[in-house]
């Protein structure tokens, strides 16, 4: 036989006859394919596993239970030939061969018509990898490469943009505490098929260095607006970019719904008639104190933990927080957007019952190269904040699980 590579094709098998010799491990691995082909499958063997049987048992496949016979393959369009019986397997290659069935043969893949390639599937894409060098053909080469591929296209590190088949609208993605890592395999696929990134400084900024030369990418803090604008100028950004056919993706730190505005964002596309998929993201409310050591909860230290915004103090007569109760919980207490007004929420909490050696800690630029935890007590943590110069963004952590970890710091005196 001339050593050529194979042609690859992808067989259309739904409704058609695909006749399966044997019911062992290989078939109960290749019957699932098929029937997701929608093949009409006559399975020819004596037993079957379990897991085969209960195929048949389900009305997915026709079972005979019997061994092969000649005339089998007659009205098939494709086999698979998986028997433990030599002599079966080359009188069905050959019957194969005669009626022009392509068959594959998991005993010996040089004497078959077909093989079957290493496969994967993502987001309606099917990667088949196949050996070309019969010489050298090693299947679990061959698996590793579709597992890479199929990977890299999954987690949008293989960048293979949609063009026909693209649809124009906004992705509002949560791209997680900071660490690109830690983005979600959906975000960063659709981050690397965009036109135009509108993005925050809260965002992964290292994935942007991925991106293609053709992608825009938009600052969201320097867009012109006046005061208090802000978000309706990203919304207009949004929506003009999306008229235009653009797939837009809004990069937001965190999760958009997490203190990010990520519903005004939203109903402000739908007032526009604009598609808008929404991908949650990994809040950095439980995220940065667990990179820093600090579960939020524990067995027996703490049932509950409470996540609020402290980017207005306690005092202030926009705040919308029950200080006073959430002195009374003996739970941990998490605070976001505090680092200039903890203050004032160390004071309103001790005045209510809180404890003044209540451990805190405060996790700057959490899961990120410039992480820095620093731990103080609630009587001392407005200080600590001036003397260890902490800057946002910082999660402050208000409880006793702050000292559980096994490596948590001394809090300052």
């Amino acid at each position: 036989m001339a050593e050529h590579p194979a042609y690859p094709v992808g067989l259309r098998l739904t409704g058609r006859r695909v006749v399966v010799l044997g019911g062992g491990q290989v078939a109960q691995r290749r019957l699932p394919a098929l029937l997701a082909a929608g093949a009409d499958i006559l399975l020819v063997s004596p037993e079957a596993t379990p897991s085969v049987e209960a195929m048949a048992d389900a009305g997915e496949i026709t079972w005979q239970r019997r061994s092969y016979e000649e005339g089998d393959l007659a009205d098939a369009w494709y086999a698979l030939i998986a028997t433990s019986d030599p002599e079966a397997n080359t009188a069905a290659s050959a019957e194969a061969e005669r009626h022009r069935v392509w068959c594959v043969r998991s005993d010996d893949a040089d004497r078959a018509t077909a093989w079957t390639p290493a496969t994967g599937h993502s987001e309606g894409v099917t990667v088949a990898v196949l050996t070309t060098d019969a010489k050298g053909r090693d299947p679990r080469h061959t698996a590793a490469i579709r597992d890479a591929v199929v990977e890299g296209l999954r987690d949008g590190t293989l960048v293979a943009p949609h063009h026909r088949t693209r649809t124009p609208g906004v992705a509002l993605v949560g791209g997680g505490p900071g660490d690109p890592d830690l983005i979600t395999v959906r975000g960063r696929r659709l981050l690397a098929e965009a036109d135009v990134v509108i993005t925050d400084h809260l965002g992964p900024r290292d994935l942007l260095a991925e991106l293609s030369p053709s992608v825009e990418v938009i600052d969201a803090a320097k867009l012109p607006f006046g005061r208090f604008m802000a978000q309706e100028a990203i919304n207009d950004a949004l929506i003009e970019h999306a008229r235009k056919g653009k797939s837009v993706v809004r990069l937001k730190g965190g999760d958009p719904f997490v203190y990010g505005r990520g519903m005004e964002e939203v109903q402000a596309l739908a007032e526009a008639g604009i598609p808008c998929t929404v991908v949650p993201g990994i809040s950095s409310s439980i995220s940065v104190p667990g990179a820093a050591g600090i579960p939020v909860t524990h067995r027996g230290v703490a049932h509950e933990f409470t996540v609020v915004s402290g980017h207005i103090a306690p005092d202030d007569e926009r705040s919308l927080v029950d200080w006073p109760s959430l002195a009374k919980l003996t739970g941990t207490l998490v605070i976001l957007m505090g680092v200039s007004t903890i203050g004032k929420v160390a004071e309103t909490l001790i005045a209510h019952g809180k404890s003044p050696d209540a451990p805190v800690a405060l996790v700057q630029e959490g899961t990120t190269a410039g992480q820095r935890r620093v731990d103080a007590t609630l009587a001392t943590v407005a200080e600590t904040v001036r003397t260890e110069d902490v800057k946002p963004p910082a999660v402050i952590v208000i409880g006793e699980v702050v000292k559980v970890g096994p490596t948590a710091p001394a809090p300052r005196k």
